[in-house]
């Protein structure tokens, strides 16, 4: 097919407002021709905003799929709706590009992969930090030997989650291990470019907090890798905006402050014994980078790194994750060895937008 990629926007709250449709103006290879949502009137003055020509009610999604509106999906919904709008698309013959995790359970994910490769399209978990350049750098640096072998990883991640979040609800698999824990699950995965083998956990429930009644407020975590080498996370919906990662190896370090948060340039530092070198990092806006990236992957027909495997991948720590703070037991893990990472070939550069309109 010849470019642009259309895109349907699938679920028009936050992350599609604050986020994806501001981006994709930015991006020369893709444009979004629809919206699909349950707010007639905010899909409709979101549609006039950006000059989207096909707004959907949720019940109209499959007559959306049989028209030649769109090449893709974006499916920015509840993670217990995610395996059913995307293979409804995938068996029309649609792309698809699913926020993470990728799913609610192992099922789930493979029968998204199953319907992928019988329906010959693509799917991509939205890795959007696979083609983020600080991401891509840091990588980049530890392949290169500049810490020596990484031997010791530790994160922490936390923000103040509004009480109307619907990540604080079981029903849709919510908490900040599966909307904010997948991040340190991807990250350490690459910069040891490994899978963890078992993983001990604790969970607190925000002692009294009224929004952590169905879902975890913080979890604590520990993976084994192979080698013996370790990584903690700390991961939280009730501390302070906090992100930031460090990568300790036999020879140095490497320290990134605001690592995941789509607003901002992370900050790399390198650092072996008392030098320390911070290391330079262009802007790019995270989902112009990743739109661009997925739409290039379908206009030359190539699979995206970050595909429906990666997301599999990460729900098995996750589950693990979930399992060992329920139980109080180690749990191993089965890992599914992956041979691709994010890389030069992933990393795109997009410029930001101020404009937007949010609800």
């Amino acid at each position: 097919m010849t470019g642009p990629v259309r895109y349907a926007v699938v679920g028009a709250g936050w992350i599609s407002q604050e986020a994806f449709l501001p981006a994709i103006p930015q991006v020369e290879n893709s444009v979004v021709t629809a919206i699909v949502s349950g707010s007639p009137d905010r899909a409709q003055k979101l549609a006039a905003f950006y000059d989207i020509p096909n707004v959907y009610a949720y019940e109209d999604y499959d007559a959306m799929l049989a028209a030649d509106v769109v090449d893709a999906v974006y499916v920015a919904l509840p993670n217990s709706m995610h395996a059913d709008y995307a293979i409804r698309a995938m068996k029309a013959g649609k792309h698809a590009l699913v926020e993470k995790p990728l799913a609610v359970s192992i099922a789930e994910s493979e029968e998204m992969i199953t319907t992928a490769d019988a329906a010959g399209v693509f799917l991509m978990t939205a890795y959007r930090l696979h083609s983020e350049p600080g991401t891509v750098k840091v990588l980049e640096l530890i392949r290169a030997g500049e810490i020596g072998e990484p031997r010791h990883f530790a994160c922490t991640f936390s923000f103040q989650s509004g009480d109307d979040n619907h990540r604080l609800l079981a029903k849709h698999w919510g908490g900040p291990l599966q909307d904010i824990g997948v991040y340190c699950v991807n990250a350490v995965r690459h910069c040891f470019g490994d899978e963890p083998v078992s993983v001990m956990a604790i969970k607190s429930h925000g002692n009294g907090d009224a929004r952590f009644r169905e879902v975890e407020g913080s979890m604590a975590v520990t993976l084994a890798f192979p080698g013996e080498k370790l990584a903690q996370f700390l991961f939280s919906f009730e501390a302070d905006d906090t992100d930031t990662f460090r990568i300790i190896g036999t020879k140095g370090e490497i320290t990134v402050d605001q690592c995941f948060d789509f607003h901002l340039t992370p900050r790399v530092w390198l650092s072996k014994g008392r030098d320390r070198v911070e290391i330079d990092v262009p802007d790019s806006d995270h989902f112009g980078g990743q739109a661009a990236y997925f739409s290039d992957c379908i206009l030359s027909g190539t699979a995206p790194v970050p595909d429906g495997q990666e997301g599999l991948a990460d729900m098995r720590v996750l589950l693990a994750i979930e399992q060992a703070a329920k139980t109080g037991v180690t749990q191993t893990i089965q890992p599914v060895l992956r041979d691709q990472s994010p890389s030069a070939e992933t990393r795109r550069i997009v410029p930001r937008t101020d404009r937007r309109l949010v609800f």
